[in-house]
C-alpha cells in the first residue's frame, strides 16, 4: 500500500495499491511503441507538445499547488510558483529545442560530414519528493523535446502528484503511453533499470540512492544522469553587502522548509564581518512566519515525514554537543505536523556533523573564516560538489574563486537557483551528467557521427 500523508497534520490522505507486475509490463510496453512513433515526429512538431504541457499546467496551477502543499507540506505559495517554473521551461524549450536539436556541419574529408542528435529511446525518471512537478518537467521537456519516451517512478509519499502528471500529461495531448507513472516499490527499480525497453536513468535523491542505481545502471551498460546530494556553501566577504547577503541567506536556506540539494546549507563568513553577518541572519530567521501551508502568508510549513524530522534533530544535537552553539531553535515545535524550529547554528567547524553532512531541514551553519583563500578551502572541504555562492564587492576576485570552487554552479552576490537557460547539475558526490540548457537536452541523445563520403 502506498499512502499519501499530509505533514501538517498526519492524516493519511490517500491510499494506493502498489501497480502489479502486469500493470509495469502494461506501461513499458506502451512506452516503448509509443517512443518508437514519436521519434519519428519533427521536433517542430515535438515542441508543440511542450507549449500544450505549458498551457494545462497554467490552467490548472491552483489545483496543482494545492496537491503538492498537501502532500509534502510546501507553502502554498512556493508551490505555486513550482507550477509556474514548470510552465516557464515547457516554454523555454519549446522555443529552443529546435535549435539546439539542429544538426551541426562539421569540415572533414568527406563530401558531408555533420553531428545529429537521435533521441535515446525510453528514459526512466526516479524522482524525488521535495520539488514533486518541478524536478519530473525539468527532465521531461527537455527529454520529449528530443524525441524520448519516460516512466516515472516517483518518490512513494507523492503518489497523488504522480498520478496528476500523468493525467495532465494526457490532457496535453501526449501521445498515448509515451509517458506514465509506475507505482511501485524501492525494491522493484532494479529490474526496471534492468529492462532492454529502458535506454537511459535519470535520478535525482539521496548520494546513497544515487550509488546504488549507479551500480545498477551501469551494470546494464545504460546512461544516466544523477543530481544528488549538497551541502552548498555561501560565502561573505568582508567587503560584501552584509545586509543584502543576509536577506538572501535566509532565502537561501528555508525556501522550501530548507528541503532542497540546492538550499545554501554552509554560511562561511569572514571573521571581521560575522557577527553582523549573523545579526541580520538571526532576525531575518526569526522574523520567518510558521503555520498552515495552505495559507499564503506562511513561510515555513511542516517537514514532508516524520522520520526526516527525526534525523534532521538528531544532526543537530550531535553538532551542538561537538561544540557548534546554538544561536536560534534546535528543537521540534510543540503542535500537531510534522514542523521544526528554524534554527542557526554559530561557530561551525569542519568536524562538526552540521558541516560534513547534509542538512536537508530548516537548519542553517554557520562557519568562521579568515580570509578569501581561507573560505575556498572550507567550500571545498566536503564530498559534495552542486552549487555555490560568493558574495564580495571585488568581482574580479570573485571570478578568480568561481574557477577554484567545486561546484556545477557558482553564483556571484545571488541565490543559487536552477534556470531553464543554464545547465544545472554536480560534481563529486554530488552527481554528474546535466539537465536544463543546450547541455540537458543532449545528454539522452545519441550525438552520432554522420559521415558522406566519398573522401575528398
Amino acid at each position: 500500500m502506498i499512502q499519501s500523508v499530509n505533514p501538517a497534520t498526519g492524516d493519511v490522505i490517500e491510499s494506493f495499491d502498489a501497480h502489479t507486475a502486469a500493470e509495469v509490463e502494461a506501461a513499458l510496453a506502451g512506452a516503448d511503441r509509443a517512443q518508437r512513433m514519436w521519434r519519428r515526429v519533427p521536433v517542430e512538431r515535438r515542441v508543440e507538445l511542450l507549449s500544450s504541457m505549458a498551457r494545462s499546467l497554467r490552467a490548472s496551477a491552483d489545483a496543482y499547488a494545492r496537491l503538492i502543499t498537501e502532500e509534502i507540506g510546501k507553502p502554498i505559495s512556493e508551490s505555486r510558483a513550482e507550477i509556474e517554473k514548470c510552465a516557464v521551461t515547457c516554454d523555454f524549450y519549446a522555443e529552443a529545442a529546435p535549435r539546439f536539436l539542429a544538426d551541426e556541419s562539421v569540415k572533414s574529408n568527406a563530401t558531408d560530414s555533420s553531428v545529429v542528435f537521435d533521441p535515446l529511446g525510453v528514459v526512466l525518471a526516479i524522482m524525488p519528493w521535495n520539488y514533486p512537478f518541478w524536478q519530473f518537467f525539468r527532465f521531461a521537456a527537455p527529454a520529449l523535446a528530443a524525441g524520448n519516451g519516460a516512466i516515472l517512478k516517483h518518490a512513494n509519499n507523492v503518489p497523488r502528484s504522480a498520478l496528476a502528471i500523468e493525467a495532465m500529461m494526457n490532457e496535453a495531448g501526449c501521445p498515448d503511453g509515451l509517458m506514465r507513472t509506475v507505482l511501485v516499490e524501492a525494491s522493484e527499480v532494479a529490474g526496471l533499470i534492468a529492462d532492454d525497453r529502458i535506454a537511459a536513468v535519470t535520478l535525482t535523491g539521496s548520494t546513497q540512492v544515487g550509488q546504488i542505481v549507479a551500480s545498477q545502471a551501469g551494470n546494464a551498460l545504460k546512461k544516466q544522469v544523477l543530481e544528488l546530494g549538497g551541502s552548498d556553501p555561501f560565502i561573505v566577504l568582508s567587503d560584501a553587502d552584509v545586509a543584502a547577503a543576509a536577506a538572501t541567506a535566509v532565502k537561501s536556506r528555508f525556501i522550501n522548509v530548507g528541503q532542497s540539494c540546492v538550499n545554501a546549507k554552509r554560511f562561511i563568513v569572514q571573521e571581521e564581518v560575522a557577527e553582523t553577518f549573523l545579526e541580520h541572519f538571526r532576525h531575518g530567521i526569526s522574523a520567518l512566519r510558521i503555520g498552515d501551508p495552505m495559507d499564503p502568508q506562511t513561510q515555513i510549513g511542516p517537514m514532508a515525514r516524520f522520520n526526516l524530522r527525526a534525523e534532521l534533530h538528531d544532526q543537530v544535537t550531535r553538532s551542538i554537543r561537538d561544540g557548534a552553539k546554538l544561536a536560534l531553535g534546535g528543537e521540534m515545535l510543540d503542535r500537531p505536523g510534522c514542523y521544526y524550529a528554524p534554527t542557526l547554528l554559530d561557530r561551525v567547524r569542519p568536524e562538526h556533523t552540521s558541516f560534513r553532512e547534509e542538512l536537508f531541514g530548516p537548519v542553517a551553519s554557520v562557519i568562521r573564516c579568515a580570509s578569501a583563500e581561507d573560505a575556498v578551502a572550507l567550500a571545498n572541504n566536503t564530498e559534495f560538489g552542486l552549487g555555490a555562492a560568493v558574495w564580495t564587492s571585488d568581482l574580479d576576485l570573485a571570478r578568480r574563486m568561481t574557477r577554484e570552487i567545486d561546484a556545477g554552479a557558482v553564483f556571484v552576490n545571488g541565490m543559487v537557483a536552477s534556470d531553464a537557460r543554464l545547465p544545472f547539475g554536480g560534481i563529486k558526490k554530488s552527481g554528474y551528467g546535466r539537465e536544463l540548457g543546450s547541455y540537458g537536452i543532449r545528454e539522452f541523445t545519441n550525438i552520432k557521427t554522420v559521415w558522406i563520403g566519398p573522401a575528398q
